[in-house]
C-alpha cells in the first residue's frame, strides 16, 4: 500500500499553497484520493504532477491547456507537436529579448548625441524591426 500525503506535506514538498492546490484539484489538474479528517491525502505522484504543471505555466501554457494535456489525473498525454511549437514560439522571443537589451545597452551608451546619427544604432533598429514583426 503507497503511503498517501498529507495536503500539508505537499504543499511544503512542492511550494504550492493548499489553497492553490484546492484549486488545482477544483480545475481537475489534480485529485485528492482520499481524506483524513477534513485534510486531503494525495497519492506521492501528485509532486510529478505539480511539477509538470509548474513547467508547463513557466512555459507560458495556460490553465486550460494544462488540464487538456493531463486529461485525468496521473497520466500526462503530451502533445509534442504544441510542445515544438511552443519552444519555437519561446526561442523567438529570448532572440527579441537579447535584441532589446543590446538595443538598450547601445543606447546608455552611445557616444553619438543624436542617436540617429549613429551607424551601430541604424544597424540594431533594423534588427529590431525585423525581429519584432515576425
Amino acid at each position: 500500500m503507497t503511503t498517501l500525503l498529507d495536503i500539508a506535506e505537499v504543499s511544503g514538498r512542492s511550494g504550492i499553497s493548499p489553497s492553490g492546490l484546492r484549486y488545482y484539484e477544483k480545475r481537475k489538474l489534480i485529485e485528492a484520493v482520499a481524506r483524513n479528517g477534513l485534510r486531503r491525502q494525495y497519492e506521492p505522484t501528485v509532486l510529478q504532477e505539480l511539477a509538470l504543471i509548474n513547467l508547463a505555466k513557466s512555459a507560458g501554457f495556460s490553465l486550460d491547456e494544462i488540464g487538456s494535456v493531463l486529461r485525468r489525473p496521473g497520466t500526462a498525454v503530451i502533445p509534442r507537436d504544441a510542445l515544438v511549437d511552443k519552444a519555437n514560439m519561446l526561442e523567438k522571443q529570448a532572440e527579441r529579448l537579447v535584441n532589446l537589451a543590446k538595443m538598450l545597452r547601445h543606447v546608455a551608451d552611445c557616444p553619438h548625441e543624436d542617436h540617429f546619427e549613429c551607424s551601430r544604432f541604424q544597424k540594431l533598429l533594423k534588427v529590431a524591426t525585423k525581429v519584432w514583426n515576425v
